[in-house]
């Protein structure tokens, strides 16, 4: 996207493209605002434990679907498994999925350069968050993603994309009504708070983290045009996402963790997906990009 066409985006709001969008995204502040509330809820271990699950089901949906399924086409997918995810992805309060594999392609097309919506070049605070607090950047740019268009049930998801993480959030208040019976020390408020909010904004930040701190801190196996950089703790909490210069070598690869030693639990996810066939055609980068990055790595050393 060009500073034109990237200005146009926010024409219809008569206001700067690259201002906070404020009233739009108090629903945002209000989630982290509602981080506070454990001192209201309490805390218990089950609340614990369901927020790692409920933060790792949606780290899956983002990592293998929003981003290797809908951004690179990195593997194939019948249409209810697809949405599923898709609607799991939409769930984690990061929009929907047409606007994210939208503003994913622009990253690529653009990367660290004047299109990239979230150039690592405009500072850590433009490139972590507020890029996706911005004017210019609400609307999904649909030309990016006319493949994904096709799916009327992904267009409608996208368009209503607030369905999925409200949804959640009930479905994390019902959880802890009917656990209460059996385990007292939980009721569905904490566990909305600590299934839905604390996990989602977790999950929120590990997910900005690739488009900021990997374009700053971790190492270069590969010489990419761009600032990419691999991360192994990021690559933990964001389920793969922190081999980001990997997968800036290699985009189409369905593996992010090019090798045993990365951890990449999405991919992992997917591996067990392919074996129930709910997923198939499973890209992986080629033997010579393979050897290019253990070529690096040993120089280095």
């Amino acid at each position: 996207m060009t500073r034109t066409s990237y200005n146009q985006a926010a024409a219809h709001d008569d206001l700067p493209a690259e201002s906070i969008a404020w009233l739009r995204v108090t629903p945002f502040i209000a989630l982290h605002l509602a981080c506070l509330a454990p001192f209201v809820v309490g805390v218990s271990g089950i609340a614990i434990a369901v927020a790692i699950a409920s933060y790792a089901l949606r780290a899956f949906a983002v990592s293998a679907f929003y981003h290797r399924c809908f951004s690179h086409r990195a593997f194939h997918v019948n249409r209810v498994v697809q949405f599923v995810f898709a609607f799991l992805g939409a769930a984690a309060t990061q929009r929907g999925p047409l606007w994210w594999a939208a503003q994913h392609r622009l990253h690529h097309t653009h990367a660290d350069g004047e299109g990239d919506p979230h150039s690592s070049r405009r500072g850590f605070w433009w490139s972590h968050v507020a890029w996706f607090l911005s004017n210019g950047n609400f609307r999904t740019p649909l030309y990016r993603v006319r493949d994904l268009a096709r799916f009327k049930e992904l267009v409608w998801l996208n368009r209503f994309d607030l369905i999925a993480p409200v949804s959640f959030a009930i479905a994390m208040f019902a959880l802890g009504e009917a656990l209460e019976p059996a385990f007292p020390q939980t009721n569905g408020w904490q566990m909305l708070v600590w299934g839905y909010v604390i996990s989602t904004v977790a999950l929120m930040h590990a997910t900005f983290m690739v488009n900021s701190l990997s374009h700053r801190f971790g190492k270069r196996p590969f010489a990419t045009a761009d600032h990419s950089r691999n991360n192994a703790w990021l690559a933990l909490l964001t389920f793969g996402e922190g081999w980001h210069n990997n997968h800036h070598r290699y985009a189409s690869s369905a593996r992010l963790g090019f090798y045993w030693w990365q951890i990449d639990f999405a991919w992992l996810g997917l591996k067990a997906l392919a074996l129930f066939g709910l997923v198939r055609h499973l890209k992986t980068p080629p033997e010579a990009v393979l050897r290019e990055g253990v070529k690096s790595e040993s120089q280095a050393v």
